[in-house]
């Protein structure tokens, strides 16, 4: 059995740490003993890691900032698992486990990228040194994973050069994610949406990579011609955005539900799924979810969005309210039943090419050959 430690910077619901979440649920656990490690606490996911079997230790680390008694507490722990590799996510996470290993001195190493071209700007200057440093360092590892095309481009261009990089994209459990219309008409009576209506949804916490400004000025700009055409946004903080939605005029057009763990059971009732981010993003988790759930969407062109939605949905350049708001009144325009078809080839798109199945056996795979050429080396 190959024992795997995955260390992560937290355990809230962003998209690495629901990939995690889904890819040790999912592992054969006759082949693979895994446990997660957050560098901070059990945010929203510990406890469904847990109730799949897999232990969560938590080092209590602050948010935002490099801590040595956590990074003693990550060796002490590492010593007491007895790990075979070490698989780190996000940039944080990478930096304090290539020194615990580094001083560990057994374990194989496989960093996760989760991003490409992120305006670093927008961020603490703590995570610009750390991209740095791990640019210097990035030979440690015996692997760096990365979920896109875009995102392994962005890290090269900054000065990445790993020994291998393998590009594992995310995956879905279509069982879970799937078209489902009983939904449809119960969702639209809480929400006090007619059941005629057209629903765009825009799943994502409220971050600057979002770009929640430039998808409520196109859904200003689609307001104004169209009657029967709603918003709905769903995330960490969109709650907050109450203000700037009855600014733009949008009060009676737009839900902000906040954040919600229920996303599957959401997605089915929207007739379309918009993806409004600036920067940033590698392979959009939303995308791949609402597609599965026969949903089209309309996407910025943002890491590697334009590779996973293929012809069953539009693309637009980001930062640009005006092609967005245009893409969005295409879609409307097209009609009910375009909109359908476009999303049944959305899903099987998924399903072809980006099921969970898939994507863990490719992780698996890895894990294995690293394991066994370290083995043979050692």
């Amino acid at each position: 059995m190959i024992r795997i430690v995955h260390v992560i910077s937290g355990l809230e619901t962003g998209g690495a740490e629901r990939m995690l979440a889904k890819l040790v649920g999912a592992m054969d656990q006759a082949r693979f003993s895994n446990v997660v490690i957050s560098l901070t606490d059990s945010g929203r996911l510990g406890g469904a890691i847990e109730s799949s079997g897999v232990a969560v230790y938590c080092l209590g680390m602050k948010r935002g900032r490099l801590d040595v008694l956590a990074l003693l507490r990550l060796i002490r722990l590492l010593r007491r698992l007895q790990p075979m590799v070490v698989q780190s996510w996000l940039y944080h996470a990478d930096l304090l486990s290539v020194l615990a290993v580094k001083f560990f001195r057994l374990p194989v190493l496989v960093w996760n990228i989760r991003c490409s071209d992120m305006d670093l700007g927008q961020y603490r200057p703590l995570t610009r040194w750390v991209q740095r440093v791990l640019a210097r360092l990035s030979a440690a590892p015996g692997a760096v994973v990365v979920n896109s095309e875009a995102g392994k481009r962005q890290h090269e261009r900054v000065g990445y050069r790993p020994r291998r990089w393998q590009v594992i994209p995310n995956g879905f459990d279509t069982q879970q994610f799937r078209p489902d219309s009983t939904m449809r008409s119960s969702l639209r009576k809480d929400w006090q949406i007619p059941e005629d209506a057209v629903i765009v949804g825009l799943v994502a916490r409220v971050d600057p990579m979002k770009d929640h400004a430039t998808f409520l000025c196109a859904a200003q700009q689609v307001a104004e011609s169209r009657r029967n055409v709603y918003f709905l946004l769903v995330g960490k903080d969109t709650e907050t955005l109450v203000p700037v939605v009855d600014a733009k005029g949008l009060t009676d057009r737009v839900r902000a539900l906040g954040y919600r763990s229920d996303v599957e059971r959401l997605l089915p009732a929207v007739d379309m799924l918009c993806l409004s981010s600036a920067f940033g993003e590698g392979f959009p988790n939303v995308l791949g979810e609402a597609m599965a759930c026969g949903i089209p969407c309309v996407s910025t062109d943002v890491g590697d969005a334009r590779r996973i939605i293929g012809d069953t949905g539009l693309i637009v350049p980001a930062r640009d309210p005006v092609s967005l708001a245009h893409a969005v009144n295409d879609l409307i325009d097209r009609g009910a039943a375009a909109r359908e078809q476009l999303g049944r080839a959305a899903r099987a798109r998924i399903e072809s090419e980006y099921s969970l199945a898939r994507v863990v056996d490719r992780y698996t795979a890895l894990y294995a050959d690293l394991n066994a050429s370290h083995s043979s080396g050692r």
